[in-house]
């Protein structure tokens, strides 16, 4: 992989985002950086320039579409392109009975994990389209909870369970513009947000169990994977997950 490849990690300060941001730059791309705090995108910006990187790093609030907008702006101005984007900023709400959960809680998680991925997706396809040569990819964190949700989940199961829906909208109106998208559903990447897993969760029979876990670094190696593919072929879906997580079956 040349370095004339540009990619767009959003959540690049820390857990997948940074595992994915580090392995794309071991593999030759030029990575912008983006989230909500400077210092963490700062630390994987010297991750990636500690193996011989180059990394644009830039503040931004995904949900808030001026923030959005000037991103994309600076991505133009840099790289000149966008080959592509990993659209990977999320949050979650506490795990809660639904009727217990504040409205600026479920706002929350739907301006990160759904308006945010569209407006970042909106910027990429409108890049993508008028840049020569024409074309990139998009590659949406979803998660096997869309599918199958967690007790207490209802603002992330279904915020998720929409971006399947967006992914696949994105892939069907990308198609002529030479535009891939896919998505990644993830299943107990050991990163903070899942450090929980190790010590034991809520099961759907109510019972209280230790999850396996996987290194966040598979997770960027299939990133790379998925990346590296030829325009023409396109990972519209894939799961990557703990062998042994209760997620097949009944658990």
């Amino acid at each position: 992989m040349g370095s004339d490849k540009f990619a767009l990690v959003t959540g690049a300060g820390g857990g997948l985002g940074r595992a994915a941001a580090l392995k794309l730059a071991k593999a030759g791309w030029r990575v912008a950086l983006t989230g909500r705090r400077l210092q963490p995108l700062e630390e994987t910006a010297r991750g990636v320039e500690a193996d011989g990187g180059r990394a644009l790093v830039h503040a931004c609030d995904v949900g808030d579409p001026l923030a959005v907008k000037a991103l994309f702006a600076a991505i133009a101005a840099e790289f000149g392109r966008l080959d592509l984007l990993f659209n990977n900023a999320g949050a979650g709400a506490p795990a809660v009975p639904m009727e217990e959960l504040t409205y600026e809680q479920w706002k929350t998680v739907v301006d990160v994990n759904l308006t945010g991925a569209f407006l970042c997706a909106q910027g990429a396809v409108a890049l993508m389209k008028k840049q020569r040569p024409m074309g990139g990819r998009i590659i949406n964190n979803g998660s096997i909870s869309a599918h199958t949700p967690r007790p207490f989940s209802a603002p992330y199961t279904a915020t998720k369970h929409a971006v399947s829906g967006l992914t696949k909208s994105i892939a069907l109106d990308g198609r002529k513009f030479d535009i891939a998208c896919g998505q990644i559903d993830i299943g107990n990447a050991l990163t903070d947000m899942a450090r929980k897993m190790t010590q034991g969760v809520p099961q759907a029979d109510g019972s209280i169990a230790i999850e396996p876990t996987i290194d966040p670094d598979q997770v960027g190696d299939a990133i790379v994977h998925m990346a590296s593919l030829p325009l023409s072929t396109n990972i519209l879906t894939m799961t990557i997950m703990a062998t042994k997580m209760p997620f097949v079956g009944r658990g």
